[in-house]
């Protein structure tokens, strides 16, 4: 049996991006640039999920200078650009791109792999489990997290096709509202992966900062605990992000939560 401390040296811990001008105040220091602002959050978190590559593949020297600003053991973990999973491209070229941008991360060994997150009308049929199979093949030698929104993916068949094609499932938390997926967190890899959205329902449809503008209570993340903690045990690593970044109420959850599982932490946000 695994001691608590154990799995909890496994669990990787930060927030869906760092780059967010409102978080200056809450979490960096004021007349912090914004050219520091990784530099910062790395030495409070081991990790960062990258989404800014969701809506632009960036040259890859802008990678390689966020290495160079971290610490050698922080990791990166990058979202997959829209292209690739909302609009289902099959251009080669938006794939080179990608590979080319993250290299540099992959050179550092700071590259933890990419998260592949679709949209909710991305439904379970055989031209998407196709599309994943493709996806599979154009991001070779790397860790990927697929992050379903519509119901119809949670089912055991999905599960066992995630684990032929050596996918990540990535749990959600997220409103309870009629198609979403529910609160589940199996390991399909030997990495897990889950997300916190926030419960924001009356927002959710109507995208943009609103549905993400959610603050977590304690109660609420406990819910997550026996979740995770089974996750953590079935796999080499679990990374946990919190997307709730709307006036820094990310790392305010990602300390709450440290603080439930009893994770030692610098991070010191006076509540």
């Amino acid at each position: 049996m695994n001691h608590p401390s154990d799995l909890n040296h496994k669990l990787c811990i930060g927030a869906s991006g760092y780059s967010y001008d409102d978080w200056v105040g809450s979490f960096y220091p004021r007349g912090t640039p914004r050219s520091d602002f990784i530099k910062f959050y790395a030495s409070k978190f081991s990790v960062v999920e990258v989404n800014a590559t969701y809506y632009r593949i960036p040259p890859p020297r802008n990678f390689a200078a966020m290495a160079q600003k971290t610490p050698p053991h922080f990791q990166f973990v990058v979202k997959a650009h829209q292209d690739m999973t909302h609009n289902q491209s099959r251009e080669q070229s938006l794939y080179h791109s990608f590979l080319d941008a993250v290299q540099p991360l992959r050179d550092a060994g700071k590259f933890e792999g990419v998260l592949l997150q679709f949209p909710f009308s991305f439904r379970n049929e055989t031209r998407t489990r196709s599309h994943l199979a493709f996806l599979r093949q154009q991001l070779p030698g790397m860790r990927l997290w697929a992050e379903f929104r519509h119901e119809s993916w949670a089912t055991p068949p999905v599960l066992e096709y995630l684990r032929r094609l050596s996918l990540g499932f990535c749990a959600v938390d997220e409103p309870a509202l009629p198609g979403l997926m529910p609160p589940m967190a199996p390991a399909t890899t030997d990495t897990g992966y889950v997300r916190f959205h926030g419960r924001n329902a009356a927002t959710w449809w109507g995208g943009g900062h609103q549905r993400y503008d959610w603050e977590y209570t304690p109660g609420e993340l406990t819910e997550w605990l026996d979740r995770i903690r089974a996750l953590a045990s079935e796999t080499d690593r679990t990374f946990i992000f919190f997307n709730n970044c709307y006036m820094g109420r990310a790392v305010k959850s990602a300390r709450i939560l440290q603080r439930l599982l009893g994770i030692p932490t610098e991070l010191d946000l006076g509540f």
